[in-house]
């Protein structure tokens, strides 16, 4: 895959994700709605599943973000370092060419905390709302034992990459040599992007459906805002 190619699939990928943002949304809203009233098993069990086909949904678009990455990072990743497919603000927030990993706990830790100081009447009152406000004990320190295993390998890719950066001038060395330090900066950005992806799926795997859309939600619209926000800033004045 080209640099120019990428750009084209991003451009395609985040106005997917917009619309998918608007499709969990839609749907998150119509579930609170409903437990206003008395519903059936049967649209319960409905509900459970159009969840579950969102959550995989929502799952396989990052899945083939990451796929697609991977082809420009092996062909060129110079070029997927350097992203001229961001925007600067984007390209500013960067970690390994990309968000970092631990972001997803911060959206969890964020999203549970506002969401329960919605509900806390319901809370006290023994009520089960099922969102990210009702996290169990068991979820929470799953969580944390996550976001501590994730840190480590963070650390240890942050310092891979520093490294790399500090023996850049190698590059300027023999063929065979540059050639090598190349494939190293290959196999930085491919762990990094698989500790994304792995970390995507097992806060997913931790959560409630219900929970599982809105932490989704609330990844997605980081990305799409930080990616409006950065494309504004960008713009030509006058335009």
């Amino acid at each position: 895959m080209t640099p120019l190619a990428f750009s084209q699939f991003y451009e395609k990928w985040f106005d997917l994700l917009h619309h998918l943002v608007n499709e969990l949304s839609d749907f998150a809203s119509s579930i609170a709605n409903s437990k206003e009233e008395y519903i059936s098993p049967l649209v319960v069990a409905k509900q459970e599943e159009k969840l579950a086909q969102l959550i995989g949904k929502v799952m396989l678009h990052h899945e083939e973000y990451f796929r697609a990455k991977s082809l420009i990072t092996e062909n060129d990743p110079l070029s997927v370092v350097a992203s001229p497919w961001a925007t600067t603000l984007e390209r500013s927030l960067n970690w390994v060419t990309g968000w970092r990993p631990t972001t997803a706990f911060h959206l969890v830790y964020t999203e549970s905390s506002v969401l329960f100081e919605s509900h806390i009447g319901d809370i006290l009152r023994g009520v089960n709302t099922g969102d990210l406000g009702d996290l169990s004990p068991t979820q929470f320190r799953r969580v944390s034992e996550l976001q501590c295993d994730t840190v480590k390998e963070e650390n240890q890719i942050t310092d891979e990459l520093s490294d790399w950066q500090d023996t850049a001038s190698d590059l300027m060395g023999p063929r065979a040599e540059s050639k090598e330090r190349i494939e190293r900066l290959v196999c930085i950005i491919k762990k990094a992007d698989d500790l994304r992806l792995r970390t995507m799926r097992s806060v997913v795997s931790l959560l409630l459906p219900q929970q599982a859309i809105e932490f989704l939600i609330a990844s997605a619209e980081m990305l799409v805002g930080i990616r409006g926000w950065g494309s504004n800033h960008d713009r030509p004045c006058g335009r």
